[in-house]
């Protein structure tokens, strides 16, 4: 059985690699989708449509033209990771979050236990919370194996 699992969330780090290598090494039948993760080419996505003179705007056509992308992959994900950082704010990620759940999408998120108390309602409409990308990786195991 092929899942689709769509990453959302913190890109500083490299916990996107972590969970592909660790199912790859599973041998995990999990074909992966995640926004654009390079921070230069996301904000830059509107410009095609021209030159903005005000921040404002430039975010706002760039963010339409990442949201083709990111309900797409969401809307046909068998499940999401939501991954929070400890370092910026990931507004964007609360945002799937809430997308999964008002589409019904089973999501996990992943985040350290300090950030907790801040994530209460994100961590309460989840399926489950991880600590760390090998604790997804174990339960994406057991589900698509049964073990």
């Amino acid at each position: 059985m092929t899942w689709q699992v769509y990453l959302s969330g913190e890109i500083h780090t490299d916990w996107r690699e972590q969970i592909v290598r660790g199912c790859e090494a599973k041998q995990l039948d999990v074909v992966f989708t995640s926004a654009v993760t390079n921070h230069d080419a996301s904000d830059a996505a509107g410009d095609c449509f021209g030159v903005e003179h005000e921040s404002y705007w430039r975010d706002h056509k760039s963010a339409k033209v990442n949201a083709i992308r990111i309900k797409k992959n969401i809307e046909e994900c068998d499940m999401a990771v939501i991954r929070f950082g400890d370092k910026y704010k990931q507004w964007n990620a609360a945002f799937d979050a809430g997308y999964c759940a008002a589409l019904g999408r089973p999501y996990i998120t992943l985040h350290d236990e300090n950030i907790v108390h801040p994530l209460k309602e994100v961590d309460g409409a989840a399926q489950a919370w991880a600590a760390s990308p090998a604790q997804v990786v174990e339960m994406l195991g057991y589900l698509l194996t049964n073990k």
